[in-house]
């Protein structure tokens, strides 16, 4: 497992060694429905809000400023989009609502990077269809949702009802950039809630272009 999590973190610093520097600015147009995702996740104050893929930590900075009072971690496999993340949120005076660290999705330890075992909610942004072991890294945030908790998943979806020629074109430029939409997510999601004593609530959006699920605790 270890030789697997070392060559991952190897495989996205490389990855997005100069991409991290342009990344918020060339995906705002097609990462749909992460501002939803945000008006969704509705933290009460003090409430532990995860996001596992957290990039450049956008995600996190819209939270801060949307839900001041709430309590924020990020973690990610990249050092480098992590190092592009603390300074991003240094210029925005938001380092101390923040805290950030390195891990596999799979099989980080939030104990260890975060000194706590569960979270009010945790989410994955455009993550899943990143990580090669994404099944386990599903079943591995299922089980830090805490008591009342929510997992909330924003993705690609299958574009069921847009022009196929978009589609193809769509997962040729995504597969560029090692991006797989889950075509099974919906049943995959189903059966983590069971395995888990989950309810889900799966959504298509925009014309099947985005997934979205929630698994409640």
């Amino acid at each position: 497992m270890q030789a697997t999590v070392t060559s991952d973190a190897v495989r996205m610093d490389r990855h997005y060694r100069y991409q991290r520097f342009i990344y918020d600015a060339t995906r705002t147009h097609y990462l749909i429905g992460r501002k939803r995702l945000i008006d969704e996740l509705r933290p009460s104050p003090g409430q532990r809000v995860l996001e596992i893929g957290c990039g450049t930590a956008w995600n996190l900075a819209k939270l801060a400023q949307r839900y001041p009072e709430a309590m924020l971690y990020g973690v990610d496999v990249s050092s480098a989009m992590l190092d592009t993340a603390r300074a991003s949120l240094e210029r925005k005076g938001l380092s101390e609502h923040i805290t950030l660290a390195q891990g596999d999705a799979t099989c980080f330890d939030p104990e260890k990077a975060f000194a706590r075992s569960d979270f009010d909610r945790v989410f994955f942004s455009y993550a899943l269809s990143m990580i090669p072991g994404w099944l386990d890294a599903l079943d591995h945030a299922a089980r830090m949702i805490a008591p009342g908790g929510e997992l909330h998943i924003v993705d690609f979806g299958q574009c069921g009802r847009l022009p196929k020629t978009f589609k193809t074109a769509l997962f040729a430029f995504l597969d560029h950039y090692t991006v797989t939409p889950r075509e099974n997510l919906e049943d995959c999601a189903q059966a983590c809630a069971l395995r888990h004593g989950l309810a889900t609530d799966f959504r298509q959006l925009h014309r099947g272009y985005t997934d979205y699920c929630i698994l409640r605790r």
